[in-house]
């Protein structure tokens, strides 16, 4: 690996329950606002959960989604909704990043990996009940296309003319940031210059909320109090809450954005992987693949745990990977845990699964930016004490030099990621 070859981010979009725009998004969040609310796209009431975290609809002046500000109607048919709310949050991203490849050699150095945990499961569920009532003949020509996980890279390459590489990751709620790691990686080892990079995800649909709902992992407690359902290591948590988005970083070698004048957010800087070969939903007692993956980025970044002072956590409102991803934290961290700000910032957007991991990140980017741990909503009564501060309820201003943002995933996938301030 080329070690002089920095890695930074010059560019971010995000569309989720809290909005559409880094900016508008951002602040919602550290006003403690919640983006969960009753489903109304669809009838939930032969199912036992029936809220989720929704993209909440309007104009983009507004902080809210028109779909047909971003995507022309006749193209908007051609995709599954995974693929438009990347697009969204990939033309946010490249517009705030300033990047525009002019030349043949400029279009091939810039690539796209955008990655989905299960892509257009909408797409495919009405396409499967065309086929059973004898209709299809009538499938349209794109159905396929619409669905494949890999046609966000596809739509944004074509959309921009990027021809560097050309990629998707695929690792369930993992897959955002190993997205955004492994396009690091290709921009360290030379294969590009600039990548865009991050997930999306459009599962709030009838069999995405069946299908976790059959799984009982699904919060069923709150339906009436949605705002109070995603409450992450409070002891009254019974599930998490199913969300919609996606975010996109721009990321570029460092003296590439330098010798152009680009603005920089944060510099990645260390990025670790893991696996826990032990079952495909829950992760082992003490959680011991969060911690090698956590202790990769570290070695990876040649960072000491002390340096950090703020880590988002994948906590996603379970009661068993909670409180395991704490004593993982606390492992990792040792002696430098006491102080640390630690949140969950699923409490305000639900499970956006291979999104997740990629709005996090901006979360984290912008903690680091303004010096502030966003909040841990509805952390009324903590089902277990710890020395790390979960920063319940409201965000806090505090010093932010560099942050790390953990995701895990079915199948025991595990990745963290750590940014630092721009130097």
């Amino acid at each position: 690996m080329a070690e002089n070859r920095r890695v930074v981010v010059t560019g971010m979009g995000v569309v989720c329950p809290l909005g559409v725009g880094v900016e508008q998004v951002w602040r919602r969040l550290i006003e403690s606002r919640s983006g969960i609310s009753a489903i109304q796209s669809f009838d939930t009431a032969d199912l036992p959960a029936k809220i989720a975290g929704q993209v909440p609809q309007g104009t983009r002046a507004d902080g809210r989604l028109d779909i047909g500000e971003w995507i022309p109607v006749k193209d908007q048919k051609k995709m599954d909704r995974f693929i438009h709310l990347g697009l969204v949050a990939a033309s946010e991203a490249i517009e705030d990043s300033g990047w525009a490849p002019e030349g043949e050699q400029e279009r091939c150095d810039t690539g796209v990996m955008i990655g989905s945990g299960i892509g257009g499961l909408k797409s495919i569920y009405d396409a499967s009940i065309q086929v059973h009532e004898g209709r299809a003949r009538r499938l349209s020509p794109f159905f396929i296309p619409s669905a494949l996980i890999n046609l966000v890279s596809g739509h944004v390459s074509i959309k921009y003319g990027l021809k560097g590489p050309n990629h998707s990751a695929v690792t369930a709620c993992a897959t955002g940031v190993h997205a955004i790691g492994d396009a690091a990686r290709l921009i360290m080892l030379g294969d590009a210059e600039v990548m865009v990079a991050g997930g999306a995800e459009a599962a709030v649909c009838e069999l995405g909320i069946a299908g976790f709902c059959a799984s009982r992992a699904l919060s069923t407690a709150y339906n009436d109090e949605p705002g109070k359902a995603s409450r992450p290591w409070d002891r009254d948590r019974d599930g998490f809450v199913m969300g919609e988005g996606a975010a996109v970083l721009v990321l570029e070698e460092y003296e590439h954005a330098r010798k152009r004048g680009a603005k920089i957010y944060a510099e990645v800087s260390g990025y670790g992987l893991s696996g826990d070969a032990h079952h495909i939903t829950a992760p082992a007692e003490g959680h011991d693949g969060a911690v090698r993956a956590m202790q990769a980025a570290f070695r990876n970044g040649r960072v000491d745990p002390a340096d950090v002072q703020y880590v988002n956590a994948h906590g996603t409102s379970t009661p068993l990977g909670d409180d395991l991803e704490l004593e993982a934290v606390e492992r990792t961290f040792g002696s430098a845990a006491e102080g640390l700000a630690m949140s969950s910032t699923k409490s305000a957007t639900g499970h956006l699964l291979g999104a997740a991991g990629a709005v996090e990140a901006v979360f984290s980017i912008l903690a680091v930016r303004d010096g502030v741990a966003p909040p841990t909503l509805n952390l009324d009564n903590p089902s277990r004490e710890s020395v790390i501060d979960r920063v319940p309820h409201t965000a806090q201003e505090r010093p932010i030099r560099m942050a790390l943002s953990n995701s895990f995933g079915f199948g025991g996938t595990n990745a963290s990621i750590i940014f630092r301030a721009a130097a």
